[in-house]
């Protein structure tokens, strides 16, 4: 089935679920699951790429995930250091842009130096990945309402100005588009704590498979079930077509 452009999404945001599963199944250790999901990130930018879907953020580790094992956190911070080492050439070369949201600071400084290399290598390149690192949409939220709080008592901003643009300018990447359509593999139904204000009128596509066997026909089942979709934004068809 060819998509047409314009049921294309330009946003996609992904719940990359399952690895430990993976693993699970096969009798590895949980970090065997995050490895071989490193692979499906890889796959996913290419198919986005081909798609031509402007916007992918992968949802790669929240805050709630600091509470796991030890061990598992210093591999996963490892893996994360290594795919970033692994790809910055291949980023730059297919003009890439990465960004990193959520908690930075949280990270490993190690890594945190590898991110804003790359970050700053890739910066004018106007395809991006967008990876929610200690992320957490709550947090992020509290985020913004202490920044507009900051300016109201400072002068910047008037109380009577505080609006939904307001609280946007606010988030960790406002220049960003909300997602049109949000991915969540291994079959499970919730949000997660996951760019809650951005998913506000994103449609939501459930894949069965587990991340790490996420692949081009279950990308490809995903962009299908996009494109047959009316998107209202709470109006009537006709409406909301003036809107697309």
């Amino acid at each position: 089935m060819q998509i047409a452009a314009d049921r294309t999404p330009r946003h996609i945001a992904v719940i990359m679920d399952g690895n430990g599963r993976w693993a699970r199944q096969r009798g590895l250790p949980r970090l065997a699951g995050h490895e071989a999901g490193s692979e499906t990130v890889r796959c996913m930018m290419d198919c986005c790429r081909d798609a031509g879907v402007r916007y992918l953020t992968l949802y790669a580790f929240s805050t709630e995930n600091w509470v796991r094992p030890q061990a598992e956190v210093e591999g996963l911070m490892a893996l994360l250091g290594a795919f970033i080492t692994r790809y910055e050439a291949e980023l730059v070369e297919r003009r890439v842009r990465l960004r990193v949201i959520g908690r930075r600071e949280d990270l490993p400084v190690a890594l945190q130096e590898a991110l804003a290399r790359v970050e700053a290598a890739t910066a004018a390149f106007d395809r991006h990945l967008l990876v929610a690192l200690s992320y957490s949409g709550r947090a992020e939220l509290a985020r913004a309402a202490r920044q507009i709080a900051e300016d109201v008592r400072a002068g910047v901003l008037a109380p009577e100005a505080v609006d939904e643009e307001a609280v946007r300018a606010r988030l960790y990447a406002p220049d960003v588009p909300d997602p049109d359509l949000l991915i969540r593999t291994s079959g499970e139904m919730r949000i997660s704590n996951f760019l809650l204000w951005q998913c506000a009128y994103s449609e939501f596509y459930v894949s069965p498979v587990l991340w790490p066997d996420f692949r081009e026909p279950d990308f490809r089942a995903a962009l299908e079930a996009y494109a047959g979709r009316e998107r209202r934004y709470g109006g009537v068809l006709d409406a909301c077509a003036r809107r697309v």
